[in-house]
């Protein structure tokens, strides 16, 4: 833990190393601003209940669609890992979306669906291959003798949801909730900026770029990064506590 502790804190003083390397080679703030204009950046952005509302609208945004994503990947992933039907039906669909480029599905859903309700269909997009993946996955590698014994005893599909495939695929599908906090952050911060949704660190950004506030690009680009490895701590922390006390 100590060694780990040592070489996390030697990555993050190169990388501040970098950062002053490239204020002293470009030497104009207007670029790249100092690391201090940047730290008081972030705290006035911190200290501002509107700034705290644009973010917490932001992680609205992103919840509802990562339960949404929750809720039909589990269920189609099962439902595909059962039955082979299913799973031919919807492969094709998750190809798509895995391998088409983030802009287009971006540039595409913004014209169909508008810039209120686009943001959220395009991190529902992104993020639904991510968690079906996973529990068809888990379903794949379950045990072969186990859903024979399940068979036995009963029929039932609604049972055997709750109580087999759930429980079974729960560590698939929380690394999966673990990588789609991550990229569905920045999904939606992406689409948010596009379409300039009001309330949201994306248009904070984009106001941010128009004013040439490079010192508030940089700090909203920090706080994203937190975010997202606070996002990470948090599940560790929580599937850590899951395995030792299962």
């Amino acid at each position: 833990m100590k060694t780990k502790m040592i070489v996390h804190a030697g990555s993050i003083l190169l990388f501040l190393f970098f950062w002053i390397l490239l204020i002293e080679l470009i030497d104009n703030p207007l670029l790249m601003p100092s690391l201090n204009a940047v730290f008081i950046s972030i705290l006035n952005i911190l200290t501002s209940w509107m700034m705290i509302q644009v973010i917490l609208m932001t992680m609205f945004r992103l919840l509802i669609a990562i339960l949404i994503s929750l809720f039909l990947g589990v269920l189609l992933g099962i439902l595909s890992g059962v039955i082979p039907k299913v799973s031919w039906l919807i492969k094709p669909y998750v190809t798509v979306l895995r391998t088409i480029p983030v802009i287009s599905i971006i540039v595409i859903l913004l014209v169909l669906f508008g810039f209120t309700v686009a943001p959220y269909v395009i991190t529902f997009l992104m993020v639904f291959p991510i968690i079906y993946q996973a529990a068809y996955e888990g379903i794949r590698h379950m045990d072969q003798e186990l859903k024979d014994v399940y068979r036995l005893e009963t029929s039932d599909l609604k049972l055997a949801i709750r109580y087999l495939y759930m429980p079974l695929i729960t560590p698939y599908v929380t690394l999966s909730i673990l990588q789609s906090f991550g990229l569905g952050l920045k999904v939606l911060v992406m689409a948010e900026y596009l379409s300039q949704t009001r309330n949201s660190i994306g248009n904070a950004l984009y106001l941010s770029k128009v004013n040439l506030s490079y010192d508030d690009v940089f700090a909203w680009s920090m706080l994203l990064i937190l975010m997202s490895i606070g996002f990470e701590y948090i599940f560790r922390t929580y599937q850590n506590r899951k395995s030792s006390v299962d």
